[in-house]
């Protein structure tokens, strides 16, 4: 397998990893999962609730983030990363 096709095929499993865990937070525990999450409680929130209407929101933002990071990484281990002007 060829460099290129290696960096795409470990691009598309850290998309894939991603997408599976912001579509666990948002639609399995937001929406199917919210009466049994609602036993719970979260800063005074039933834990469902709280998925449905933050908890989604600040799992995609830190997927965002930790999409880049390891985008970073994955551009420099496959040699394909922008130079940084200093």
């Amino acid at each position: 397998m060829d460099k290129h096709q290696s960096y795409w095929k470990a691009n598309l499993r850290l998309m894939s990893i991603c997408l599976s865990i912001w579509f666990v937070v948002s639609f399995l525990f937001g929406i199917i999962l919210v009466e049994p999450l609602n036993n719970f409680h979260l800063g005074g929130y039933k834990l469902g609730f709280w998925f449905a209407q933050q908890g989604s929101i600040y799992t995609f933002v830190a997927l965002v983030f930790f999409y880049s990071y390891r985008m970073n990484k994955l551009d420099k281990k496959f040699g394909v990363h922008e130079d940084e002007e200093k």
